[in-house]
């Protein structure tokens, strides 16, 4: 036998051993995918995990639960995802305060950020809305700035280190006059001090804010992404009210452990794109204000990279880097 004729015989014989080795594995999944996410059921998170359970289910045939891993801002149940065993059967929901703010927030975490966890697929983002009460002063961003600048307002958070503080911190650095931050035991009390009058204003992400907007109890201003809110049509962009690279969002990703097959995080990327693209999907995910994102694993991953550096900056530039 010639050496080409040997070489050839013998990568046929591996390419056969593998097959028979992942036959003998069978194929993926081989029992139900949770998708572990770090928030109480009811959120927003978990609104958006379960959009995605309920799509990849229904156009395969896994088994797709959610698991609810409240707690410690997020970090339980991204320890619990970043701890699992990495066959593709743990899923995780990430968001921006897991992955980007949490790692320079806190000095010690129990899993690295960009090491123990694989990106597999960006889902959503929703940009944050500043608001008023309904019956402020302020109609535009131009005056409601004048009047920031002139005596510096308070505005309500949903906690510390939420993006809603970091994006007021990112904006009063912008104008040149910073925020009195009250911080609140998440997004509900404190837009309700905000329709009360107890605070001036907040950096709201949608889910809690578009009710009261649309109810005539709250006055949005403006939105920080980069395209207006469907649910929102008039009111403008940050960039259409005169600030034109301010631009911030709250998103969402899907991850899986460090060590997981790149096989299998690239059929789990795939399935995500096909959901994404479905029109029920978009409908459901627009309806709680979230913008669709989509793409490969590999440009997740590139997203994550750089959103873990530009919240670490923010988070150093508010003073509350590693406070915790």
């Amino acid at each position: 036998m010639k050496f080409n004729d040997l070489t050839h015989a013998l990568a046929a014989a591996t390419v056969l051993a593998f097959g028979a080795g992942a036959n003998a594995q069978g194929e993926y999944p081989q029992q139900p995918i949770r998708i572990v996410v770090p928030a109480p059921a009811g959120g927003g998170t978990d609104a958006m995990a379960r959009i995605i359970a309920s799509a990849l289910t229904a156009n395969t045939r896994w088994t797709v639960i959610v698991d609810n891993k409240p707690g410690a801002s997020g970090i339980i149940g991204t320890d619990v995802v970043a701890k699992a065993k990495p066959d593709g059967h743990t899923l995780g929901m990430a968001l921006t305060a897991t992955l980007a703010i949490n790692p320079e927030l806190f000095r010690t975490l129990p899993y690295d950020a960009l090491k123990d966890l694989i990106p597999v697929a960006t889902i959503a983002e929703q940009p944050v809305v500043l608001v008023v009460r309904a019956d402020s002063p302020y109609k535009t961003v131009a005056e409601f700035v004048g009047a920031h600048k002139a005596k510096p307002m308070t505005v309500a958070t949903a906690g510390l280190g939420s993006v809603g503080q970091l994006v007021a911190e990112m904006f009063g650095r912008t104008v040149g006059a910073m925020f009195t931050s009250i911080p609140y035991k998440g997004s509900s009390p404190a837009l309700q001090d905000v329709v009360g009058g107890q605070t001036d204003c907040m950096f709201a992400v949608p889910p809690g804010a578009l009710p009261l907007i649309q109810g005539g109890r709250l006055r949005a201003l403006a939105v920080t992404s980069t395209k207006r809110l469907p649910l929102l049509p008039h009111v403008p962009t940050m960039a259409e009210a005169g600030f034109k690279n301010f631009q911030a969002s709250e998103w969402k990703v899907l991850v899986a452990p460090a060590g997981t097959q790149p096989a299998i995080v690239q059929r789990i990327n795939q399935e995500v794109q096909k959901a994404l693209a479905q029109p029920a999907v978009i409908a459901r995910m627009l309806a709680d204000g979230n913008l669709p994102l989509s793409g490969s694993a590999s440009h997740a991953a590139s997203f994550v990279k750089a959103e873990h550096g530009r919240w670490a900056n923010v988070v150093r530039e508010s003073g509350l880097s590693k406070t915790n």
